[in-house]
């Protein structure tokens, strides 16, 4: 869990080094939902300068939690996208994601009912290629085979499969239910809006943020 900065003190730091902590902004958004994608467009797009640039560059992280609402069927698939994209080049998740949002429709129920899984699949691993990540490796990651495991297992997932479980596991243990959900240092912030825009990001961050 994040440690806000004026805990420091119960942080574990090396001879002669003062505990240091920083604020952590964690942002709990599902592909497709709506209302995930305004948060996200906004906080990675006009205001990725002002968190990334003096003086919040150096006291605040912010973190983009993968959050599967299994009410819609393809969370999970797109999630998976993400986790594969991740695992073959990390630098590109958020470039992929910003895609995958402004794409979020093609992937809600209605879009997706009439296909199958490895289908959906295909056109995630498209969306991956176009940000310049190997569309045939993220296939490779997230297929699933036809064919029983060797041990004969019919349930056997994909090869994100593990990594989706690490981070549902990890999501859980917060309480978050809906999105998005934003936690700072830990705590959820009912506060923020995903409506806001850069102006009202900007005034909370200058309140909250020192």
């Amino acid at each position: 869990m994040a440690l806000a900065p004026k805990f420091a003190g119960q942080k574990l730091a090396g001879s002669g080094i003062a505990p240091k902590a920083v604020h952590t902004l964690e942002l709990y958004l599902d592909y497709v939902c709506p209302f995930s994608a305004k948060m996200f467009k906004t906080v990675f797009g006009p205001l990725k300068s002002t968190l990334t640039s003096s003086p919040y560059d150096s006291k605040v992280v912010t973190i983009f939690r993968q959050q599967i609402q299994p009410w819609h069927p393809s969370s999970t698939l797109t999630h998976e996208a993400g986790a594969a994209v991740l695992r073959l080049s990390p630098d590109l998740f958020l470039p992929f994601s910003a895609v995958l949002f402004e794409q979020q429709t093609a992937f809600f129920d209605v879009n997706v009912v009439n296909e199958t899984r490895n289908q959906t699949y295909a056109r995630l691993a498209k969306i991956a290629g176009s940000v310049g990540v190997n569309e045939k490796e993220v296939y490779d990651l997230l297929v699933i085979s036809d064919k029983p495991g060797k041990d004969g297992a019919l349930n056997t997932g994909n090869k994100v499969t593990d990594d989706v479980k690490l981070m549902v596991k990890a999501n859980r243990l917060t309480g978050v239910h809906v999105t998005p959900t934003v936690l700072f240092n830990g705590i959820v912030e009912n506060s923020i809006s995903s409506g806001w825009t850069k102006e009202q990001w900007e005034e909370w961050l200058e309140k909250n943020v020192v």
